[in-house]
């Protein structure tokens, strides 16, 4: 685990990572122990437009979801005692990075995975992600957003780690101090 300084008090927690990290299993945990809410912006996104990712992906293309997901992110950024979890590609919008990584009160931590696990955790899951069954592609993008994810306040390794172990290194690296719930 490694860190930067973060002179403010932690307000919100922003999980970032590539898929199979835990982002959507952690995150409603963390939320629970710290008696915060929890906001995965992918599902914002689809209430918003009413339809799934995918859909978006296939019928606006990739670059009117990225500007939904820009702004959804803008939004729910400025609320308080919330876990956001962001979708794996986020993290290469640079707007969105320096948004995260300058607002006060915000950590942004990256969860981070070995590629191996990435295939261990979401193998069977290549209908709802097409970009499992294209191996190249998903090395590749792994190794784009690795160095992105990286420049995030926080990474954790959490290969080996439990739920609840990476529940508890987020909390210490938000430095909150609270009993769990």
């Amino acid at each position: 685990m490694h860190a930067s300084t973060q002179p403010h008090p932690t307000q919100r927690i922003v999980l970032t990572g590539f898929m199979g990290s835990g982002k959507s299993t952690v995150g409603p945990l963390i939320a629970r122990r710290l008696g915060w809410r929890f906001i995965d912006v992918d599902n914002v996104i689809e209430a918003d437009a009413g339809m799934k990712i995918s859909e978006i992906f296939a019928q606006q293309g990739e670059a009117a979801f990225r500007a939904q997901e820009q702004a959804t992110i803008a939004r729910l950024s400025s609320e308080n005692n919330l876990v956001l979890a962001l979708g794996g590609g986020a993290i290469e919008s640079e707007p969105t990075r320096i948004l995260l990584l300058q607002s006060p009160g915000t950590l942004l931590v990256h969860l981070e995975v070995e590629l191996a696990t990435t295939l261990l955790r979401c193998g069977g899951t290549e209908g709802t992600r097409p970009v499992l069954a294209d191996r190249a592609n998903l090395e590749a993008r792994y190794t784009r957003r690795l160095p992105l994810y990286r420049t995030a306040h926080v990474s954790i390794s959490v290969d080996r780690l439990t739920p609840n172990q990476v529940v508890t290194a987020v909390i210490q690296s938000a430095g909150i101090d609270r009993p769990a719930q």
